[in-house]
């Protein structure tokens, strides 16, 4: 076990786990920072998406010991109150139907905009590749984005 201090959402919180400890489970298991989701484990859904240093990253891959001082992100972190222009735009479009890909989805969606303030579709499609929805609500997410982009 090693110790070590994390910048989450703006705070310092130390917790003490083994440093190959994936992000994912400091957040959810150490932390109680259950808005990020498990889904695959290999990086390939999307489900556990959070900000990097405002970069979108799979946290089910990263193991904690190569986050350093870098700032963390997670959906809990994005709006204290839910007013960030794709939270607000994800619910006028009414966008989640199961919900689970939700916070992933999100936190790309976040990332493309600070990027990419007016994306293209092609820039959309681009920037949330590989964020998997199984309800498949790919053409209310792309609407909201767009919606996002004009807040």
């Amino acid at each position: 076990m090693s110790a070590f201090n994390l910048s989450i959402n703006g705070e310092i919180q130390e917790v003490k786990v083994d440093p190959s400890t994936p992000l994912l489970w400091v957040l959810r298991d150490h932390l109680d920072l259950v808005g990020t989701k498990y889904g695959c484990g290999i990086g390939q859904c999307g489900a556990c998406t959070v900000h990097l240093n405002g970069a979108a990253v799979r946290s089910c891959q990263i193991p904690i010991a190569s986050v350093g001082d870098e700032k963390i992100t997670t959906i809990e972190g994005l709006s204290s109150n839910g007013e960030h222009p794709i939270q607000k735009a994800w619910i006028e479009h009414d966008v989640p139907q199961c919900g689970y890909c939700q916070a992933g989805q999100i936190m790309s969606a976040a990332s493309l905009l600070d990027i990419t303030p007016n994306p293209t579709d092609d820039e959309i499609d681009a920037g949330m590749r590989g964020n998997i929805c199984r309800c498949a609500t790919y053409t209310r997410i792309k609407k909201a984005i767009k919606t996002a982009s004009n807040y």
